[in-house]
């Protein structure tokens, strides 16, 4: 009879995994083997990855779940390779192809059509996306054979350049706004060249201020002593580098983590002074401390706040 196992009980962690999303892997997928490997209690991801797609997917556990939210919003940057003259049901290599056109086009026909796709754009979300109708994502209904409308969105292509076209493949670097579906991109851009496109191959190598650089495969984590692991890990404040900073005292630090708005004196801000978002320290021993909003320049209210911090009594 085979002896009973105990589950391994799970330990805070507390930091940022900036993963290399394999290939055929979703994003929670690959959130579900880093967590097991950390044996972390609290992880989280910054935004989906489809499983064609490869690159990086910042995970964040313990106390940067707080601030996941802030990638959510980042801009993000991919590379691609568009497959002109190939249609298909999903607008990438995991759909039925519909439709096969001659590629007759050339290097500045391309530079021009890529031209009318930079700056501000409405998009429209395609229907094999997660997006929610009635509690139902999209792509299920897609798979049914049903199609519905869909509004138009707003986003903005930042920068869109050709690195290299040798037809009918052409590989593209995309830097844009949150909400910006590379797939539909290239369907659009192949329907302005006449030949239609779909997405041969996705990878995304930044959010926000995070770059592919840093980033580490699940066969590479796995490779590192389960001790050691979480010293792989980015410290919680690496989704915060954008933001302004704010010194604390230890006393205001106090008040400031038991959420009382602060009135300061100029000499307690490091930052110069500005409105909105900063990250907060406490002076003492650079620990974090959250985030907080600075309203009339000298008046620091809480608003995402770390729990572990420790006080001497």
């Amino acid at each position: 009879m085979a002896s009973f196992q105990p589950k391994k009980k799970r330990v805070p962690v507390h930091g940022v995994l900036l993963l290399d999303k394999p290939v055929g892997h979703s994003s929670n997928d690959a959130l579900i083997a880093a967590k097991r490997l950390l044996n972390a209690e609290k992880a989280g991801h910054t935004g989906t990855l489809d499983p064609f797609a490869t690159g990086l997917l910042p995970l964040c556990f313990g106390e940067a779940t707080k601030f996941a939210q802030d990638l959510l919003e980042a801009d993000k940057t991919y590379e691609t390779v568009v497959h002109l003259g190939v249609q298909t049901t999903t607008g990438d290599t995991e759909g039925e192809v519909l439709q096969t056109l001659e590629v007759d086009v050339t290097p500045e026909q391309i530079a021009t059509v890529l031209e009318r796709f930079r700056g501000p754009q409405e998009q429209t979300p395609p229907m094999y996306s997660a997006l929610k109708r009635d509690g139902k994502p999209l792509y299920e209904y897609a798979r049914a054979g049903i199609t519905l409308e869909r509004e138009a969105r707003p986003v903005v292509i930042h920068a869109l350049e050709m690195l290299q076209y040798q037809a009918p493949y052409l590989h593209l670097r995309v830097c844009c706004s949150k909400g910006t579906y590379i797939r539909v991109l290239g369907e659009d851009i192949g329907a302005a060249l006449g030949c239609g496109a779909h997405l041969q191959a996705l990878r995304r190598t930044g959010v926000g201020v995070l770059t592919l650089k840093d980033g580490i495969t699940l066969e590479q984590f796995a490779a590192i002593p389960e001790s050691e692991r979480a010293t792989s890990l980015m410290p919680v404040d690496a989704l915060l580098t954008s933001f302004p900073v704010v010194e604390l005292p230890e006393v205001l630090a106090q008040r400031f983590l038991q959420g009382q708005r602060l009135s300061l004196g100029k000499e307690q801000i490091s930052a110069p002074e500005q409105l909105g978002r900063v990250r907060v320290y406490r002076r003492e021993d650079q620990q974090l401390l959250g985030t907080g909003l600075m309203q009339e320049f000298t008046v620091l209210a809480p608003e995402r706040l770390i729990s572990t911090v420790q006080f001497q009594n």
